[in-house]
């Protein structure tokens, strides 16, 4: 919601002074709205983080960053200023109350899928044991995702 460039941009210079250098990210890619269709397509965008600090910790800095950008979580999958998921924590296999990685979702949304494969379509999911690049082949979601700013031009 509001100005989606700015906020991607804010959430990047928050993540990079909280949890540590973006040492690679993919373009920023536009696709329909998932889950809650009625809305305005989605920006999305994969990056990695080089951090010193433990998933639980990196949850609870993510999560502040979303509050202090106004996120609103009254509405599940509704329009939101800034979301931030953690895709993959290493190579762990992490299922606690308030935290599953890898994300248990990732292999059904494309709008995931293809940024990530950018930066690492070799990477192997550590729970279903297959690249993303399978994983991109093998995807339900139909859904058009489209690189809308390039890497290079960010």
């Amino acid at each position: 919601m509001g100005d989606r460039m700015f906020q991607i941009n804010e959430a990047l210079a928050q993540l990079s002074a909280v949890l540590g250098q973006v040492s690679t990210q993919s373009s920023i890619y536009a696709t329909q709205a998932w889950g809650l269709t009625e809305q305005d397509d989605f920006l999305n965008a994969v990056v990695q983080i080089e951090t010193p600090l433990n998933v639980e910790d990196v949850l609870q800095q993510i999560q502040s960053i979303e509050q202090s950008m106004g996120r609103d979580r009254s509405i599940k999958w509704g329009p939101r200023t800034i979301d931030i998921d953690i895709l993959f924590f290493n190579d762990e296999i992490i299922e606690k109350e308030n935290l599953t990685v890898p994300h248990p979702l990732l292999q059904e949304r494309l709008f995931v899928l293809q940024p990530m494969a950018e930066i690492a379509p070799n990477y192997v999911h550590p729970k279903l044991g297959v690249s993303i690049d399978a994983l991109i082949e093998i995807c339900p979601d139909q859904l058009k995702v489209q690189a809308v700013i390039p890497k290079c031009l960010q």
